[in-house]
């Protein structure tokens, strides 16, 4: 069998939804995140959008488990997070972070290898080295694979992570700017896996600053303000000049491309 014929996700059956019910993150004294609902079901991509400060990450980090929080309630499928052993959680979803640890002393196989860890000793295990080589070769990290983390560039870096989480073989995926420090090239070449893995069967939550991209690959956009939901929809619903102009407080244009069609979001200069 090839790497690009390995199935990367578990069966079907393990598929989960990602469910928040009127969440609230406090950090410190301060509401971060107010009541939030949202759902993220198997075979979709939702894009997280809203300006800097607004909560995206904070959200994303309660969603993960990561974080505690102050109200509301967190599943997957039937299981709160809650009741979750970490073994478990890192079964049902893997985390992309906005910032990874480059003094780590690792090459940048044992890091993706590490993805597998939650899989040790189960009838998953013997799958690891083939859904490893899978993540690496999807990454465009065949060529460094024996390189120390703080040799690579921070784009570099966060292939790597994407790699990590790749490996780790989980029905939900949540991803903090995965694309933020890619070229043209990793950026569109990451966000077409992701929606390979959505294909498969993935929930994919992903905050994205860059519009255009969550316009072009995600199925459904949240757009959020001051630590709440404004709107949460069909991309082309919620990603409206109208909409986007008054969250960001700054003039937005959108468009569609000549040949594609495709939503193409930019400020007005």
């Amino acid at each position: 069998m090839s790497k690009r014929e390995v199935v990367a996700l578990p069966d079907p059956a393990a598929r989960r939804t990602a469910v928040a019910e009127d969440v609230s993150v406090h950090i410190g004294k301060i509401e971060i995140v107010h009541g939030v609902d949202m759902t993220v079901e198997p075979g979709e991509i939702v894009a997280l959008v809203g300006p800097n400060g607004c909560g995206k990450s904070t959200l994303l980090s309660a969603l993960s488990g990561l974080r505690p929080i102050a109200g509301g309630r967190i599943h997957y499928g039937d299981s709160s997070i809650g009741d979750l052993g970490h073994l478990e959680l890192s079964r049902m979803r893997a985390l992309v972070a906005q910032s990874q640890r480059a003094d780590a002393p690792f090459t940048v196989q044992e890091i993706v290898e590490m993805g597998r860890h939650p899989w040790l000793r189960t009838d998953h295990a013997a799958e690891s080295a083939a859904v490893v080589a899978k993540a690496i070769e999807d990454c465009d990290l065949g060529n460094l694979t024996d390189r120390a983390l703080s040799q690579l560039s921070i784009g570099q870096q966060a292939r790597v992570a994407i790699a990590r989480a790749l490996a780790q073989n989980t029905p939900i995926l949540f991803l903090d700017e995965p694309t933020a420090a890619l070229d043209i090239r990793h950026q569109e070449h990451v966000l077409g896996i992701l929606r390979q893995r959505r294909d498969e069967g993935a929930a994919i939550l992903i905050v994205v600053h860059d519009l255009s991209l969550a316009a072009g690959y995600a199925d459904r956009a949240a757009l959020m303000s001051a630590g709440r939901i404004v709107k949460i929809g069909a991309t082309d619903e919620v990603l409206t000049e109208d909409l986007l102009t008054d969250v960001y407080r700054h003039p937005v244009v959108s468009l569609r491309h000549p040949e594609t069609g495709q939503r193409i979001i930019m400020p007005r200069r």
